[in-house]
């Protein structure tokens, strides 16, 4: 297979969600198969060179190449969820937003003490996101290996509050 730019597969919409924002929208990559496979396994072979015994994907879009990401990498899955969407017992965070603010649940028993994590979302943009789910695998008793991506807006300036973690981009705007 030729690899694929995958700067080719990701579409900018002006103005989203509010004036000013340039959105980075990675559904073109999602329909290509060949570019979705692509992505997939460059983050695989990372979050494999980790020994993760996990990969948490963040809701929503963490969930889209996180769950495929662990199977890819012989991981099992772990959802970071809004709350009220998974049964009791979790443990939650709140955290701030580009936009304002958010709160994420993991299963409080979906962690085991030693586990190696790797977390995954689709963009980082400040870094809050991925901040709050590193606390709650922490307070479970896992280690966080690394966190990944397929986009960093660097301007925003995430990795530098990541910077305690392995970290792992496809793209970088």
């Amino acid at each position: 297979m030729t690899e694929i730019d995958l700067t080719t597969r990701v579409r900018e919409v002006p103005d989203f969600p509010e004036p000013g924002v340039g959105f980075k929208d990675i559904s073109p990559l999602l329909l290509d198969p060949e570019a979705l496979q692509q992505a997939v396994g460059e983050l695989a072979n990372w979050t494999r060179e980790r020994r993760a015994d996990l990969v948490l994907g963040a809701e929503a879009r963490g969930f889209w190449l996180g769950a495929a990401i662990a199977v890819e990498a012989g991981c099992g899955f772990v959802a970071a969820r809004r709350p009220g969407k998974l049964p009791p017992q979790t443990i939650s965070a709140t955290y701030a937003l580009e936009y304002g603010q958010n709160t994420l649940e993991v299963a409080a028993d979906a962690i085991g003490g030693g586990a190696r994590v790797v977390i995954h979302d689709d963009v980082l943009a400040t870094g809050g996101t991925v901040e709050a789910i590193a606390g709650l695998v922490e307070q479970l008793g896992g280690t966080v290996v690394g966190v990944n991506f397929v986009i960093e807006l660097s301007f925003l300036g995430g990795r530098s509050r990541l910077e305690a973690y392995d970290l792992f981009s496809l793209l970088t705007y």
